[in-house]
C-alpha cells in the first residue's frame, strides 16, 4: 500500500468538471479511513479562461446539494512543474489528457501517473466527464455522480487493504 498520495483533476477552464472531481474526492479523502492517507487534492485547467474565478455557481450548488458544503477553489491553470507535485494527474476527457501528454513528453521522468479518470469508471470502459457547462442542471448532476463513483473505484483500487467506511 503506498503512502500518502496525491491527486490532480484537469478539464479545461477549472470550473466545471475538474472542480466537482476535485470537490467529490476531497470530501472523500477528509474521512476516515483515507484521511490519513491522502497528502494533496487540487485542480487546475489545460486553459487559463477563468484564472482566479471560483467554480461555477452550478458545480457549488450541485456539490453543496450532496451534502459537500466546504469546499472552496480559485482556478488555475496547469504548469508542467504539477506532474513533479502529483502523484497522480486526471483528465476529465480525451482532449485534457492529449494536452497532458504532450506536457508530459517534454518532461521525461516526471513523477505523475497521468491518465483519463473515466479509466476508473468501474464499467470496463473508460468514460469521458462531459463538459457541462453550455448545458442544463443534468450535465453536473452526471458530472457528480461519475466523480463520486471514479472516486470511489479509485480509492478501492490504490487502496485495497482500507476498508471504506470503517
Amino acid at each position: 500500500m503506498p503512502d500518502q498520495i496525491s491527486v490532480l483533476f484537469v478539464c479545461l477552464g477549472n470550473i466545471c468538471r475538474s472542480t466537482m472531481a476535485e470537490g467529490v474526492f476531497q470530501s472523500m479523502a477528509k474521512k476516515q479511513p483515507y484521511k490519513d492517507l491522502v497528502a494533496k487534492v487540487d485542480s487546475c485547467g489545460t486553459g487559463g479562461y477563468h484564472i482566479g474565478e471560483e467554480p461555477d455557481d452550478r458545480t457549488m450548488s450541485t456539490l453543496e446539494g450532496h451534502g459537500i458544503t466546504d469546499y472552496a477553489h480559485a482556478a488555475r491553470k496547469f504548469n508542467a512543474s504539477d506532474l513533479d507535485k502529483f502523484d497522480y494527474i486526471f483528465a476529465m476527457d480525451r482532449a485534457n489528457l492529449a494536452d497532458l501528454q504532450r506536457a508530459e513528453q517534454r518532461r521525461p521522468g516526471s513523477k505523475a501517473t497521468v491518465m483519463l479518470f473515466g479509466e476508473y469508471s468501474g464499467t470496463g470502459k473508460a468514460e469521458v466527464i462531459s463538459d457541462p457547462y453550455y448545458g442544463g442542471r443534468q450535465g453536473f448532476e452526471t458530472a457528480y455522480e461519475q466523480a463520486t463513483r471514479f472516486s470511489k473505484n479509485f480509492l478501492r483500487e490504490v487502496f485495497p487493504d482500507v476498508e471504506p467506511g470503517a
